[in-house]
């Protein structure tokens, strides 16, 4: 595990509540009246305090605020969560510290103070450039808000992040290319582009299921997604990971950890970690974690130490993501030398849809519409 703990730390910081429930989010999201903000406050960082008294002497290269939406915190509660961190570990020179935010004119107005208690990058919820768009997809800002709001977010911020979703109903070809095209054309960085996918338990998921709602053709959704790779690749912006494409120098480096399988420590509800070879997980509902903190001094839910194999298929499943490639070096790190089916990999090159390099194997373009079936293929433990 040394080639692991080597890397640098990354903190997550979840931040539950939004305005309203999105109809296509599965994400750990909640509506509530009111928000007790010192208690909350106090809260996160006394499970702040409990993962870094686990993770001592680690140099923090990251930390990103996420939700919910976090834009609605107290910009004084990040500020101190940025700073007890900085008590609890040493932060990276370059340190990179994002907040995803959403595009309303209330929250746009938070980011100059945002930008005082020590945020450096935003991720801006966009979703799309579609006024029709944005209601279908029931967001609370309308284009012109959000556009707005991304221009006082270049102001105020070195990075700024776009995430849009693509492949809607009736969405053909020629509609993605102009709002990805008219994208590209702010000036941002960085670009998180994804498909509409149908996930359980949502509001979205009910209406297919009642017929409804019909998601796109699965052979046009694959057309866009060439297509997004092929515009983004020619303004300077490749594809870094499956959905999401930057400038060289600005990839997300807090998901980079991710993919790169290194440890991370993740607080708030529902929060997931990865510490030393062990599966950290936060009490999922609001109030249970925020009664678990005040009783116990910290909001876990379960911590399960992760097997070898495991360890190799998170892995291989993060890595295969990466324009880089899966390191296999991390694969050995993980405790499983033999983790990659060779005779797999022969056959998926010979097909070429992945090539492979001392101590690598990348995925080729004609395999990254297929990357659950290569992972599922090369995992051999």
């Amino acid at each position: 595990m040394d080639a692991v703990i080597t890397q640098p730390l990354a903190l997550y910081i979840h931040w539950p509540f939004c305005v309203s429930k999105c109809p296509y989010c599965d994400f750990n999201s909640h509506v509530r009246e009111g928000v007790d903000q010192e208690a909350w406050r106090a809260a996160l960082l006394a499970d702040l305090a409990h993962e870094a008294a686990l993770l001592p002497g680690r140099t923090l290269g990251s930390i990103f605020f996420g939700g919910g939406t976090p834009s609605l915190m107290p910009p004084a509660t990040v500020a101190a969560l940025i700073e007890a961190a900085a008590r609890h570990w040493r932060l990276a020179d370059d340190i990179e510290i994002t907040l995803e935010a959403n595009p309303s004119s209330v929250e746009a107005a938070r980011f100059a103070d945002l930008a005082a208690a020590g945020i450096n990058r935003i991720s801006l919820g966009l979703q799309s450039l579609d006024d029709a768009a944005l209601r279908f997809l029931g967001r609370a800002h309308d284009a012109g808000e959000g556009l707005a709001a991304l221009a006082t977010a270049q102001r105020r911020f070195a990075r700024v992040s776009i995430d849009l979703i693509y492949a809607l109903p009736g969405q053909g070809a020629a509609a993605w290319q102009a709002e990805l095209d008219r994208a590209i054309g702010f000036g941002t960085g960085h670009l998180s582009l994804y498909q509409l996918t149908i996930e359980p338990g949502t509001r979205f998921a009910t209406l297919v299921r009642e017929g409804r709602l019909v998601p796109a053709d699965p052979d046009l959704a694959a057309d866009l997604f060439e297509l997004t790779r092929a515009r983004t690749a020619a303004a300077g912006l490749p594809a870094y990971e499956i959905s999401n494409h930057a400038r060289p120098g600005e990839e997300s480096r807090h998901n980079l950890t991710y993919w790169r399988y290194g440890d991370y420590a993740g607080i708030g509800p529902g929060a997931h970690g990865r510490r030393a070879g062990l599966a950290t997980l936060r009490h999922r509902k609001p109030e249970n974690w925020l009664s678990a903190v005040r009783s116990d001094g910290q909001g876990i839910a379960g911590e399960e130490p992760l097997d070898a194999a495991t360890r190799a298929r998170e892995t291989i499943l993060m890595g295969l993501r990466l324009r880089e490639g899966l390191d296999l070096d991390r694969v050995r790190a993980a405790g499983a030398g033999e983790a990659i089916d060779d005779a797999a990999a022969a056959r998926l090159e010979r097909l070429g849809l992945i090539r492979r390099a001392p101590s690598r194997i990348l995925v080729r373009e004609a395999g990254m519409l297929l990357l659950d079936r290569i992972a599922a293929e090369l995992v051999g433990v």
